[in-house]
């Protein structure tokens, strides 16, 4: 019997569609029902590739006893935080106040005003490790509903001034020093012998690497390369890269990047992709940028839609277990490849008898020296098996956010291999964007099965922003660095705290929430108020335009003080502020009639402001030729035919 999910388009609401649970979606009908019958709110917030929310569904949503329980006393919502990152980031925060910390599922119980009073994450069917049964604690809700309404309601309310005093709470110390001081965090969490940082489990968090790369480049400290370079290492060599399928799993349970958790998001591989094209732009070392290619492959083979959209994320779990789709015994391997050729590859990749993750095998390199394997036919032939055990789920949605991200990824990748395929994929992307997830002036967080979702939220905009600005450097195109200014504004005039700096998640008159939070944190993806800042940056130096100037010494001011205590956890801001110093050179082209464009891009720096004009005074033909006017270290060279 299906419930109120039934009519969604989002992957992970429709997996609960036919619980016995009575869901609604997010909507004014069921808040209005919880009104109307005096009963409290559980909303339940997660995604369709996550573990826990997996095993909780099974456990207790699919239990017709737990059911009964939750559609006699409660009202349940359920909420896909990829769709809703507004009602994800609040709630979070109440998590976190409630609990100290948080993590999906989440479980949040509160009024039908949207105001909580209770908050935690996954609760077990039986009672253990000090934690209630759910059938436990929605029994005990329910009663304090009933016999003890008013204090829990007051409770709530504490936590909601809570909440908003620490967002109101508006610092203003600004630190001149907050590069060392990241810096120096790195360097002292550091994990020398494995790389990443602190102990397990371990993040991708590639923008911290980018922040270190570009730091080491600009100021020529081998040190701080040397911490990305190991990190990105052994993240290859790792189980946490598929060398079977490739692509990269969410993060590694353990501080050596063998075992991972095993879902595939977008995000991850995009900042990865951007991450390994940096190194090998960096150092030439083709493994780098071999691995860059590699994931890309996987996105192009396995994530893409055929209109050109990148889904979202890839399933841990098959047959109820996490990692069994990625995992192989001795045995099999031997059986797929042979005895000769089986035994030789085991031996590679750590393949062993006994198993090296739960009597299977995750495979690795990370007790090989060589990273240069010649297992093609191998590898393909493990490929082809694998996609025959069973069917991976996928989250087929298309997120506009993500979806910038591996747009900008790829064009990054093109200009470091010149393999149009890339620039293709990331182009027909950003079509795909134009055509489903925008009006042309409005931009939509999320499309699927022919439906584009209501809302858009800052890190649609900004991230959108950033691809433009990265296909324009790509390509040359004035199109895109014109699309990029006309959504950095529309970003400006919609999101942006006028009074006090910064910029709210919604849009600032049309929050539906008791706060409206301003995410300058940077988590497993860079938070949309540093992805401003970068923004803001590139686009004044692109264009030299003294509006963007002063919105850019705003948004420094405020996120220098968001950044003060603790700044590498602020990576995407501090790059921005190391392109913001750096002395990128600023190319002018004179562009004569008829130029080949896309052969004087190949031409240029990796890393240069480039504007392109035509049948312009102030910058003349030189020999009636196509002519670079080059500053850089702030000298501007003689105009010159040559680059």
């Amino acid at each position: 019997m299906s419930n109120q999910l039934k009519s969604e388009t989002s992957p992970y609401l429709l997996q609960h569609a036919e619980n016995p649970v009575n869901w609604y979606p997010w909507c004014e009908e069921a808040f209005d029902k919880a009104k109307t019958e005096n009963k409290p709110i559980f909303l339940s917030i997660g995604y369709s590739t996550c573990h826990w929310c997996h095993v909780m569904a099974h456990e207790s949503f699919e239990d017709n006893k737990t059911a009964e329980i939750l559609n006699k006393y409660f009202i349940s919502i359920k909420v896909d935080r990829e769709e809703r990152p507004d009602i994800d980031n609040v709630y979070m925060s109440v998590c976190q106040a409630f609990t100290g910390s948080g993590g999906w599922p989440m479980s949040i119980f509160m009024s039908w005003d949207k105001k909580p009073f209770f908050a935690g994450t996954y609760f077990p069917p039986q009672s253990r490790y000090g934690m209630p049964s759910f059938s436990e604690l929605l029994n005990t809700i329910a009663n304090q509903w009933y016999s003890n309404q008013k204090d829990l309601l007051e409770s709530a309310e504490k936590i909601i001034k809570h909440l908003i005093n620490t967002q109101s709470d508006e610092k203003t110390q600004t630190n001149s020093d907050l590069i060392q001081r990241a810096v120096q965090i790195f360097e002292h969490t550091f994990d020398s012998t494995h790389g990443g940082f602190g102990d397990a489990p371990k993040f991708p968090t590639p923008h911290n690497l980018l922040f270190l790369m570009l730091y080491a480049k600009q100021n020529n400290k081998s040190d701080a390369l040397k911490m990305a370079e190991k990190t990105l290492l052994q993240m290859r060599k790792g189980g946490i890269f598929d060398h079977i399928g490739y692509g990269f799993s969410r993060y590694s349970t353990d501080k050596y990047y063998l075992a991972p958790h095993f879902e595939k998001m977008l995000y991850d591989n995009a900042l990865l992709i951007m991450a390994y094209s940096s190194l090998y732009s960096i150092t030439n070392n083709n493994i780098y940028l071999d691995t860059a290619e590699k994931t890309a492959e996987y996105i192009l083979n396995e994530m893409t839609s055929e209109d050109g959209g990148f889904y979202s994320a890839q399933d841990a779990d098959s047959e109820g277990i996490e990692g069994k789709y990625y995992t192989f015994s001795l045995k099999e391997i031997i059986n797929i490849l042979g005895e000769e050729k089986g035994k030789e590859f085991a031996e590679v990749f750590d393949i062993t008898e006994n198993g090296n993750f739960e009597s299977m095998n995750i495979p690795n390199l990370l007790k090989s020296s060589d990273l240069k394997t010649d297992f093609q036919e191998e590898t393909k032939k493990l490929y082809n098996y694998r996609k025959n055990r069973f069917m991976l789920h996928l989250d087929d949605k298309i997120l506009l956010s993500w979806n910038s991200m591996m747009i900008a990824a790829l064009s990054m990748l093109y200009r470091v291999t010149r393999n149009k395929k890339y620039l293709n994929a990331a182009q027909k992307s950003q079509k795909f964007i134009e055509m489903n997830l925008s009006d042309g002036v409005r931009l939509y967080t999320s499309f699927r099965d022919g439906k584009c979702s209501k809302h858009a939220f800052l890190d649609d905009y900004a991230f959108y922003v950033t691809a433009l600005t990265e296909l324009y450097d790509t390509t040359l195109d004035k199109d895109y660095l014109e699309k990029a200014e006309k959504f950095c504004k529309e970003t400006v005039r919609i999101f942006m705290d006028d009074r006090d700096g910064g910029f709210y998640l919604c849009e600032s008159n049309s929050s539906e929430l008791f706060i409206n939070p301003k995410e300058t944190y940077d988590g497993a993806i860079p938070s949309g108020n540093s992805v401003m800042t970068y923004n803001l940056v590139r686009l004044h130096q692109l264009t030299e335009k003294e509006e963007y100037k002063k919105l850019l010494e705003k948004q420094i001011t405020f996120m220098s003080a968001k950044s003060y205590e603790y700044p590498s956890g602020n990576s995407m801001f501090l790059i921005a502020l190391l392109m913001q110093e750096a002395f990128i050179p600023h190319i002018t082209i004179a562009l004569k009639e008829h130029a080949d464009l896309n052969q004087i891009r190949e031409k240029l720096p990796f890393m240069a402001n480039v504007l392109v004009v035509t049948d312009s005074i102030e910058y003349p033909l030189l020999n009636n030729q196509t002519t670079f006017y080059v500053c850089k270290n702030h000298n501007c060279l003689p105009p010159t035919n040559a680059i």
